[in-house]
Formats: C-alpha cells, structure tokens, sequence
C-alpha cells in the first residue's frame, strides 16, 4: 500500500520507516493500548514457569486477560505459540491474578474473570499468507495485527479480518489432547451464536441495521462478545442485543454527549446494562432507521 501526502494538488510519497526493533513495536502498543486496543496494561515482560510474555494485557469490558506478542519473524507459528501461551494462562489462572493485583493495586478475584474470553493477539509489520490462513478460522482465540510506520510519523495500525467463510477449528484439535482442552474452555463468540437468542424478525432487523452502520463509515469492524454484537472503529461506536421481538442498542457516549432531539434514548448511566455506553434504545422496526443512524454517528464523529 503506498501512501501520499498531497501537497497543493502534487502527490509527494511517504516511505514506510521500518522499526529497527521488535522493542520500537512492543514501546509504541504499551504506551498506547487503550487507544488502539480498549485495553489495561497489566505488566511488560511477563514472566511465568520460564517463558516470557511480552505483554500482559486486560479487557475490562470482556472480563479478561489478553496476552500480546511482538514479532518480526515471518516463519514462527502462531498457532503453535498461540495454543502454547493460551494453555499456560488456563494452567496458571491463579498466577495471572495475583500479577493483576500487585501491579495495578486492585482487588480482582476469581470469580471477576471471564477466562472463556482469554486470546492472544500477535502484532506484527506484516505476516505471511501462511499464517493468515492457518489462524483463518471463526473460532480461533488468536489475532494478528499489522502496524507500519511512515517518515513523516504517521502509524497505520490494522487487524488481520478472517473471511466470510472462515471454519471451525474444534474439528482440527479434537485428536490433539492440549489444543482440545484449550478449545474447551475458550469460546470465541460470532454472530450466529446470537441469532440463537433471537426470531427471524429480529434478525432480519438486525441485518437492516447492521448494514446501515457499516455504511456510516469505512473500516467499520463487528465484533461479537458475550453478551453483545459490538460495532468498533478503533473504540466502540455502538453495541446490541438481539431479542426475541426487538434489538436493544447501546450508543458508545457518555452521559450529556449525545444530541437525541426526538429523545428517543434512554439514560442507562446508572442502570446495570450490558453494552458500553450510556444511551440505550430498544428498537422493534426500522421506522426510525435513518435518525437512529445520526445517533450512532455521533459516536464515531466525537
């Protein structure tokens, strides 16, 4: 991909700057892992039963820990290494608590984390066909994203998107005892696991809807959780349940930040609620489609 810096009408190219050290990559992730991420760092060069994690992360609103790695070597496994690091945090909950607790003097307990949504993420200047393919699977706890920086400063930051078509990686692990007891406790979440909650008018609203977010901007990411479908670009811009009857969407803003001149919304800042936000709407037809979508802008816009 080339980019450009378009000076008075004339295209001048930006040259990638390529990072001297996985250190540079690690340093730039950790001083900026909410912005690009949503997550807590927990503690840089982890170490536990003699291997060490380059970061230990928390996803606050998943519930759990999230372990990151740097790589500049196109032909290690990530699989292998992923499965590896998934299975020694499952092994070793206990440890990855107490981490928690001294360093950031909380008092997380057990019974606070989610660990079916424990995954892995590998971050790297580019990976090969070889390994998108082989974490290209729905179910895969293990993510790959790219970063590449450019001479004048500019970061470009992307994850690897599995395809449409993407499988089931529990037919693959069943005959391997460790990978199998890893796909066990660990669910990754997708879409069709909320259809199971809702009807086929809820769902075909659902499909409306959905279609008209991702038409509010490019680089619009769905990301199922357990407990919603979140929408994301960079942060999340909006969150929804599927009922039997209606939706329940949550925008992403604050309390006071929203203009809803129809007031539509409801205030659910202090309500117990499962999307992030403090508007909440529940939707049962597309009657207000277009004025619901300026609301759910104003979520990527501020």
């Amino acid at each position: 991909m080339a980019l450009y810096l378009n000076h008075t009408g004339k295209f001048n190219e930006i040259r990638e700057k390529p990072f001297k050290l996985e250190k540079d990559i690690q340093k730039l992730f950790e001083e900026n892992l909410n912005t690009i991420m949503g997550l807590e760092l927990v503690k840089s060069e982890f170490t536990i039963k003699n291997k060490r994690i380059d970061t230990l992360a928390f996803d606050k609103q998943a519930g759990a820990f999230i372990i990151i790695e740097y790589k500049r070597d196109k032909n290690m496994s990530v699989v292998d290494q992923g499965f590896t690091y998934l299975s020694l945090m499952l092994e070793n909950k206990a440890d990855f608590i107490v981490e928690y607790n001294e360093s950031l003097k909380q008092n997380l307990k057990r019974e606070d984390v989610d660990w079916s949504q424990t995954r892995v993420a590998f971050v790297s200047t580019s990976f090969t066909e070889n390994q998108i393919q082989a974490t290209n699977f729905k179910d895969i706890a293990i993510e790959l994203w790219e970063v590449k920086q450019f001479e004048n400063n500019s970061i470009i930051i992307s994850p690897v998107k599995k395809s449409n078509a993407a499988e089931s990686i529990k037919p693959i692990t069943q005959n391997k005892e460790t990978l199998k007891k890893v796909t066990e406790q660990i669910k990754v979440y997708t879409e069709q696991d909320h259809f199971k909650n809702g009807s086929d008018v809820s769902i075909e609203l659902y499909e409306k809807f959905k279609t008209a977010i991702l038409n509010l901007s490019d680089d619009i990411e769905i990301v199922p959780k357990k407990f919603y479908i979140a929408f994301k670009k960079g942060k999340n811009i909006a969150d929804v349940n599927i009922h039997k009857k209606s939706l329940v969407f949550w925008i992403n803003l604050k309390k006071g930040k929203l203009d809803d001149p129809k007031g539509i919304t409801e205030d659910v800042s202090e309500k117990g609620h499962w999307g992030n936000g403090d508007y909440q709407i529940q939707i049962e037809n597309d009657k207000n489609l277009e004025y619901i979508m300026s609301l759910i802008k104003q979520a990527i816009d501020k």
